[in-house]
């Protein structure tokens, strides 16, 4: 607000800034420079103050968390996750976009979106871990740190799990945490960008 009285009152003012220098410190010979120059550095100001983009993909079957496989997955629901990874993001100036999709292609088509809107993924695949090169090939042309989580500890499970095409571009996977995974994963991508 105190950045933008004082581009009202450069506006208001304007006819009186022929010659003087600007609040860059560069000497300016146009009111309208003044204004152009102060209009651009409060908005370069906004851009460096906005919370980052995280999206946070779900893939298959994980809209029915809390109703299957309760002894494996927990009760907690993909909602209950939503606002807990939310509170950890909102304090460490992240924004996280929530989706899922039991299909292949709306997921390839979240993460070319990503390319343009996100400064990183943190993605459950699900059973797609496992059998999607699509995915994984999509995932090769962001450039941005992914994150990989799995709510069990596939390595405990059927052995057609324990290989996952997505870990071979992830910076990290979180396997075994339970819900706590996503939560662990926002604090880490965090840092991540900050390095």
């Amino acid at each position: 607000p105190a950045a933008q009285h004082q581009l009202h009152a450069l506006c208001d003012l304007s006819g009186g800034f022929r010659g003087w220098p600007d609040p860059l410190g560069q000497p300016l010979n146009h009111a309208a420079t003044v204004l152009v120059t102060c209009s651009e550095h409060l908005m370069q100001q906004k851009d460096e103050t906005m919370d980052r983009m995280i999206f946070m993909l779900n893939g298959p079957n994980l809209n029915l968390l809390g109703k299957r496989q309760p002894e494996i997955y927990g009760h907690d629901t993909l909602n209950d996750i939503a606002r807990d990874c939310d509170l950890a993001a909102d304090k460490l100036d992240l924004t996280l976009t929530h989706l899922q999709s039991n299909h292949e292609g709306q997921l390839i088509d979240w993460i070319h979106q990503a390319r343009e809107e996100a400064e990183g993924i943190i993605m459950n695949p699900g059973a797609f871990s496992h059998s999607s090169i699509a995915i994984l090939d999509a995932l090769n042309t962001f450039e941005g740190p992914l994150l990989e989580v799995h709510i069990s500890n596939i390595h405990k499970r059927e052995s057609f799990r324990h290989h996952s095409y997505v870990s071979l571009r992830a910076e990290g996977v979180i396997a075994g945490f339970g819900i706590d995974g996503y939560r662990i994963a926002v604090q880490h991508i965090a840092k991540l960008l900050t390095t």
